[in-house]
């Protein structure tokens, strides 16, 4: 069905202190909508908040948050729901991005990409969408996954493995939500210029070498803005769309998966031949990589929400 107007909806979206989820937070309130903001960078956080409310928007209510603590997340919904009511549209945006080569990996890194990218928006879906079934008044849940959600992307393992997961229950829940009038959105960004493509975490690999910072120039080069996929995320809510794609390299190579499957093996295996010949030249030394442990989830978190 979409979403006619999002004019007096109450609207909850993560990572809204930058990128993505801020860009989103605008033209959301731009549009009309009564926006309930949370993020882990609290200063960040803020400035979007003053920044709308500045353009004559609503800010409900803003609240730094750590999505990986449940409780905290549980104890947010629960305040929210007692005072406003179920929200009307969810939308989890918040998450960060590991890459590296499977045997440079350490358990932390899967541990920290999953526990940020896959269990953040599990909580809040669990927190969030019974109360928007028991309202009894439908709503939308929107989810960012990612390009790496649909390809196998070359280095991507850790992250990939959380948005396929995000997928994977968009996918279950886009019929099971169906019965309560709750549409489920999918959003599968490209490249998005915002500072996650500067604190990606590349384990093992010399960001600063003049290959690597060649090759992240060609692909700051050809990514959208944040207000860009900010735009097709309302888009897809107003028109009902399950897939939501954010730029047509994106969505030309999902048909080519789908329906000439040899051509996309061939793709992919040249540009994990591109990467590896990258990688080879800035690969940093074994040691140097188990000497700096990646951070914990919380930690880690205040170089997140930055799509």
């Amino acid at each position: 069905m979409g979403l006619t107007s999002f004019s007096g909806r109450k609207v909850f979206i993560t990572g809204a202190a930058s990128g993505i989820g801020r860009a989103t937070a605008i033209a959301v309130a731009a549009e009309g909508g009564i926006v309930f903001l949370t993020d882990i960078q609290d200063v960040g956080l803020e400035k979007t908040a003053r920044d709308i409310e500045a353009a004559g928007g609503r800010v409900a209510h803003r609240r730094a948050l750590d999505l990986v603590d449940h409780e905290a997340v549980v104890a947010l919904a629960e305040e929210l729901h007692a005072e406003h009511g179920p929200m009307d549209v969810v939308m989890n945006v918040a998450g960060i991005s590991t890459w590296g080569l499977v045997e440079r990996l350490r358990h932390e890194d899967w541990r920290r990409t999953v526990d940020i990218d896959l269990m953040g928006p599990i909580h809040v879906i669990e927190a969030f969408v019974p109360a928007m079934i028991e309202g009894g008044r439908g709503g939308h849940l929107v989810n960012v996954s990612s390009a790496a959600g649909l390809f196998g992307l070359p280095w991507h393992a850790p992250y990939s493995a959380a948005k396929f997961g995000l997928r994977g229950v968009s996918e279950v829940l886009r019929f099971d939500l169906r019965r309560h009038g709750i549409e489920v959105h999918l959003v599968c960004p490209g490249g998005v210029d915002t500072p996650l493509v500067g604190t990606v975490d590349i384990v093992g690999i010399d960001r600063d070498h003049p290959e690597v910072k060649k090759f992240s120039g060609r692909f700051q080069k050809h990514a959208v803005s944040p207000e860009s996929v900010a735009s097709s995320i309302l888009d897809g809510v107003r028109k009902g769309r399950y897939l939501v794609f954010t730029s047509r390299d994106i969505q030309a190579l999902h048909w080519v998966q789908r329906y000439v499957p040899p051509l996309y093996a061939l793709i992919m295996r040249l540009a994990n031949d591109k990467f590896f010949a990258v990688g080879r030249q800035a690969m940093l030394p074994k040691q140097e990589i188990s000497r700096s442990a990646p951070p914990s989830p919380r930690a880690a978190s205040r170089d997140r929400d930055a799509r």
